[in-house]
């Protein structure tokens, strides 16, 4: 028998209290007797050995109970901003959101971050207050808080008494009225309850709160199949595990599933129940399962058609990198295979080699960088160095440049012509491909159609934009291919020859893009972030100068109370730093919010860097 299932993800700023809150829940549905502790490692979703050593979630995890007669599978994320992909990966399967906001410290600019990404998203959200027994707590000033940085539609579901002592309570002010619930479920309004995860004080309110207030509904189990994979692991003999949500139809052992240009054929499923995984012969919508078989899968693919909410972008791609040395220069095959594995569970992870045959890794900051290097270590036995954080830089066009490769020519090895013209495009655009050739010009004979020579050249040349000219990945531009050719053996003398391949067009492709790249010229260009910042009035003497040395473009600061918030664009890195000195300069009262503001021409000249490959992984 189907029953209403409802997809929760807990999402917090780190150290909000959300792992907690995610134990008082399964602790209050009976699935676990002793709540455990992030402190001592006992938590049931921080099950990975580094987790419970750093006590922070590192990966998404699930565990399904009952309530209300809901099946529940509640996803625990992360909290720390370096694991921010994880994060993005599971918004995507969600029905409903918890959002934990701590009574202490207040809206921080994760909370923001998130609150954003959901309301994209439009998944219902409720708000809860946690942390109202610390001292230090004002559950006032957290909802003026809510009102002014998250949204408006935030409504207090209760009053808390006893703030700031091990007293604390909430006490609701009733059953809330069916259409308060059905703006909830809508995501037109966002419930606030307050409580301590620590002491279990306002959970039982909440608990119900759940189930009535998010959306939970019974699946079609016998429609077309859609499903969106949001994680990948291993298993204990290496095997890939894909984690599914089943938005439509059912999905049973030995099926054969399409998902990207792949398929593969269902070994074995796993479900979630009542704390547990337990094998099953099939799992239908609304259900989250753990497929094997399944060797192709990468996170993100949809399997069968498209599911009601598309994963998508939400947050910036990291803006740093290191470089991953072995400590033993053998160990470099064993590494390669690493990181591979490390990039099909995490694919923003990026591996890069230069031309040196090291490997690079993209990272958030240094606890990522940090948490790679044990992984490594604890996993694949790997001892190996993470180098100091650098930019990742894109290049830019700077005009148009023309090029072509002719059929016959001695300067083309390949049995094609290609002629490419590269246009600049307007920051943060992306790469867009056009075809601007005669369908009799393509040869057919190879790619069937023109939509899929068309799909095809755009990858080629997607690939061969990996690597400018200073060696950095090629961004915002427009690509259109001006002359296309091909040798038949019957053909024309211009043509007449041995029968053209799809190598030739797939090599050939990047000495074009090179040539016409040489002649648009291009910019290179680094990572910027947008900083909010307050600090007291006094500090201002001292942050205005750190600014400026850190090579920010500062606008005039606002008094807001008895500080003043400044708004500044400077380089990711000139971020970093300011974010270690502000303590110093503020006197520890100085808050920081940085968002990601895009690439700008580096000052100065463009660093240049040896030519690197991009790993396909």
């Amino acid at each position: 028998m189907l029953r209403r299932t409802l997809n929760l993800g807990i999402v917090a700023h780190v150290d909000a209290g959300k792992t907690t809150l995610t134990e008082r829940l399964l602790h209050a549905a009976g699935v676990i007797d002793e709540v455990g502790s992030v402190d001592k490692g006992t938590t049931q979703t921080d099950s990975l050995p580094l987790e419970q050593q750093r006590g922070i979630t590192i990966k998404a995890a699930v565990v399904s109970f009952e309530l209300d007669g809901v099946t529940v599978n509640l996803i625990d994320t992360p909290g720390h901003p370096d694991f921010i992909a994880e994060v993005e990966r599971v918004l995507s399967v969600l029905d409903g959101a918890v959002l934990v906001v701590s009574a202490v410290e207040g809206v921080q600019p994760q909370t923001r971050i998130l609150m954003r990404a959901l309301q994209r998203l439009g998944v219902p959200t409720l708000v809860f207050v946690n942390k109202i027994d610390r001292r230090g707590a004002d559950a006032e000033r957290t909802v003026r808080d809510i009102e002014e940085r998250l949204t408006p539609a935030a409504l207090a579901m209760g009053a808390p008494s006893e703030v700031g002592t091990r007293s604390a309570s909430f006490a609701a002010y009733g059953s809330a009225d069916e259409e308060l619930a059905r703006q909830s479920r809508l995501g037109l309004l966002y419930p606030v309850f307050f409580g301590s995860a620590l002491t279990g004080a306002g959970v039982e309110t909440l608990m119900p709160a759940i189930a009535e207030l998010l959306p939970s509904e019974v699946g079609d189990a016998e429609g077309p199949l859609s499903g969106t994979v949001f994680k990948i692991e291993r298993g204990p003999a290496g095997e890939k595990i894909a984690y599914v949500r089943v938005f439509c139809g059912t999905v049973r052992t030995r099926d054969v599933l399409q998902f990207g240009d792949a398929r593969g054929k269902v070994t074995a499923i796993a479900v979630f129940e009542h704390g547990s995984v337990h094998r099953r012969p099939s799992v239908s919508a609304g259900e989250i399962a753990k497929l094997w078989g399944l060797r192709e899968v990468q996170v993100g693919d949809t399997i069968g058609t498209s599911p009601p909410r598309v994963p998508q972008r939400e947050f910036p791609p990291p803006t740093l990198e290191s470089l991953v040395v072995p400590r033993d220069p053998d160990d470099g095959h064993r590494l390669r295979v690493a990181l591979e594995q490390l990039a099909q569970q995490d694919p923003l992870i990026n591996v890069r080699q230069d031309g040196t045959d090291e490997l690079a890794v993209s990272l958030y900051g240094e606890v990522q960088k940090e948490v790679i290097e044990a992984t490594l270590a604890n996993d694949f036995g790997l001892n190996v160095a993470l180098c100091d954080t650098t930019p990742i830089y894109i290049e830019r066009p700077v005009r148009i440049g023309e090029a072509v490769e002719v059929l016959h020519a001695e300067s083309n090895p390949y049995l094609a012509t290609i002629g490419l013209r590269v246009a600049p495009a307007p920051a943060g655009s992306g790469i867009e491909f056009r075809l601007a050739v005669d369908t009799r010009a393509i040869p057919l004979f190879v790619y069937k159609t023109r939509a899929s020579f068309a799909q095809h050249m755009e990858e080629y040349v997607r690939v061969a934009l990996r690597e400018g000219l200073f060696g950095w990945r090629v961004d915002d531009c427009i690509v259109t291919m001006t002359r296309c050719g091909y040798s038949v053996p019957d053909g024309p003398p211009s043509q007449r020859g041995p029968l053209s391949t799809a190598a030739d067009f797939r090599k050939l492709t990047p000495i074009v893009v090179r040539q016409a790249l040489g002649r648009a010229r291009t910019v290179v260009c680094e990572p910027t972030e947008r900083v909010k910042l307050e600090v007291p009035a006094e500090a201002l003497g001292e942050v205005l100068p750190a600014l400026a040395r850190l090579g920010a473009a500062v606008e005039t600061p606002v008094q807001r109370g008895e500080a003043l918030a400044i708004e500044a664009v400077l380089p990711v890195t000139g971020a970093v730093d300011l974010q270690r000195q502000l303590p110093a300069l503020t006197g520890g009262e100085g808050v920081l919010e940085a968002t990601f503001e895009g690439f700008q021409p580096v000052s100065g000249g463009s660093p240049r860097r040896i030519a690197r490959s991009a790993l396909a992984f």
